[in-house]
């Protein structure tokens, strides 16, 4: 019998759920059904985060646009919420937020809607799944900005060395980690996978979430399963519950423990699988 996880929700940061704006929900109806398949995985709480280009902040016109873009999408999916709630008769807490790409190494991210659920926390990506050089000058500025980065899917990152080093200097400048759930089990390749698991076995990532693009499983609940089965209770418990709830709340996250094991086989073939 495997120990059970604290009852608690779980809470995602990292998705696609405003219809119609990104290349995640196309309809209200892949929302909504994006939203049964959260419930199902026990996820009570969401900030969905559309795509946002960060130089779009420098030039008032387009960003304008841009949010009035979002803003519509961000209202159809309000009325899918208010439906699934009706329907469930339990509401989901769901919050908004952005996934900005830094194409720009400075966005000024003062207007709330960009950051995740408008607190201190801002979900960034750089462009086209390649760190830049010096890419910890990024979260640096916005460091002194007065926002907390949290890098998503670092593992996923093309030119991303085996050592980690890149994602070392990140952290020494005060970015947090998301990994991706699907990266755990090979969804994003081979590569991928086996730099998730090494974040994870580093205790160096601070959340999973599950970037979740309305098709397939979000994947949260097969991850924090597959911890707890391995015995790692404490990471999993930090990791989709804990910490991505002190994020919405405003507070930092908790130390996530190194997955430590004797065993001869490697931890990650128990847990995740080969691949």
């Amino acid at each position: 019998m495997t120990p059970p996880m604290a009852s608690a929700r779980r809470t995602d940061f990292h998705s696609h759920l405003v219809p119609g704006v990104d290349d995640g929900a196309h309809e209200p109806a892949d929302s909504a059904r994006a939203l049964g398949r959260f419930r199902a995985e026990g996820v009570g709480q969401l900030i969905t985060t559309p795509h946002f280009m960060g130089s779009l902040t420098l030039n008032k016109a387009r960003l304008e646009e841009r949010l009035a873009e979002l803003d519509a999408g961000w209202e159809r999916l309000a009325r899918v919420v208010q439906e699934d709630a009706a329907q469930h008769g339990t509401a989901l807490r769901v919050e908004r937020g952005a996934e900005v790409m830094l194409d720009v190494p400075e966005p000024d991210l003062s207007d709330a809607r960009l950051r995740l659920a408008g607190g201190p926390f801002v979900l960034v990506e750089y462009h086209n799944l390649q760190l830049p050089p010096n890419a910890e000058f990024a979260v640096a500025a916005l460091r002194r900005q007065g926002w907390r980065p949290v890098i998503a899917h670092p593992e996923r990152y093309r030119n991303l060395h085996a050592s980690l080093a890149q994602v070392a200097r990140l952290r020494d400048a005060g970015a947090f980690l998301q990994v991706n759930a699907g990266s755990l089990f090979g969804a994003y390749g081979r590569t991928a996978a086996g730099h998730a698991r090494a974040v994870l076995a580093a205790g160096w990532a601070d959340f999973v979430s599950s970037d979740y693009h309305c098709r397939g499983e979000p994947g949260v609940a097969r991850c924090a399963r597959s911890l707890v089965e391995g015995g790692f209770v404490e990471q999993a418990q930090h990791l989709s519950v804990t910490n991505p709830g002190r994020l919405l709340n405003g507070d930092d996250p908790l130390p996530v423990p190194p997955l430590e094991t004797r065993e001869a086989r490697p931890w990650w073939a128990r847990l995740f699988g080969r691949r």
